[in-house]
């Protein structure tokens, strides 16, 4: 079975390609402290002497307004988004798994009343909604000054805002899975030899219904990269000084006439991490559908 879906996910080009694309660009963002110490230099040191400098051996993509090298700041930056995506990704897809499963095996006033749900939270815009909520002082709500001061807590506070607002596609998909998987014959099996609903739908329904949510998952990671970006554009996503792709362009928006290479860098990095991942959910789609039978 595993060799059937290599095989058909290879069959795939751009795909594969952006598979490579994104496991490159991951292994690039880990090296980081690498690449940091073997450069010699520092992602966080001023060095006003140094400003917006040329490429050169020692800065193979220049430096930045502070004199702060670009390559290893994008290197960090392509650490933080691409966690942001991933996290955020894999959170939202649990929710919508859970909910989705819930609501397709119970069916009756637990499908209704979740699906309601769902539906609200897809009618709100949800970008003016988490402009809206990541303005919000936490400190107001109750949450401790010192977790709201730290570094990692601009960080924090997307992944939670992008997993509490953004699972009801992964839901719809799984419980349209599920009232299919919820009438075979496996299922009906189980029922008939006393399975509990917790082992029925973890143990026999989920692994049936997976291929739609990790295809969902791939498709939320490049929409969350995407919305990182706009947040930290805004001023109200990732915070300096621990870097981003996003605030690295927020950064750079007012330099575009000096020093345009400082936004190209960044949102060049966001494009192609966005349309591969987009790409590696095409092929993940074909893959996994047994029916499929297309190359590309």
């Amino acid at each position: 079975m595993r060799s059937r879906f290599l095989q058909r996910f290879t069959r795939h080009r751009l795909a594969t390609i952006s598979a490579v694309v994104l496991l490159l660009l991951a292994l690039a963002a880990l090296a980081a402290p690498l690449v940091e110490s073997a450069m010699g230099v520092d992602q966080t040191a001023v060095s006003l002497l140094d400003r917006y400098g040329p490429p050169s051996f020692g800065h193979p993509l220049g430096t930045d307004e502070l004199g702060r090298d670009v390559l290893v700041r994008l290197l960090y930056g392509g650490r933080v988004s691409l966690f942001v995506g991933l996290a955020a990704a894999l959170a939202s897809a649990v929710i919508g798994t859970a909910i989705g499963l819930l609501a397709g095996y119970f069916g009756g006033r637990v499908d209704d009343a979740l699906m309601r749900l769902t539906d609200v939270l897809i009618a709100l815009p949800l970008l003016p909604l988490l402009i809206v909520l990541s303005a919000i002082d936490p400190t107001r709500l109750g949450v401790p000054e010192d977790w709201v001061s730290g570094e990692d807590a601009s960080l924090g506070r997307i992944i939670v805002l992008v997993a509490l607002f953004g699972w009801t596609t992964v839901a719809r998909l799984v419980r349209g899975a599920t009232l299919s998987a919820r009438r075979r014959d496996y299922v009906r099996a189980a029922v008939a030899l006393g399975a509990g609903s917790r082992r029925i739908m973890l143990a026999h329904i989920l692994p049936n219904v997976a291929a739609p949510a990790v295809v969902a998952v791939t498709l939320t990671v490049g929409n969350v990269i995407l919305l990182e970006s706009v947040l930290s554009f805004l001023g109200l996503g990732i915070q300096p000084p621990l870097p981003s792709w996003g605030n690295m362009l927020t950064n750079a928006q007012e330099l575009v006439s000096t020093a345009p290479m400082l936004a190209v860098w960044p949102g060049l990095l966001i494009f192609v991490t966005v349309i591969a991942v987009n790409l590696l959910g095409d092929g993940l789609q074909d893959a996994l559908d047994p029916r499929s039978g297309s190359s590309r």
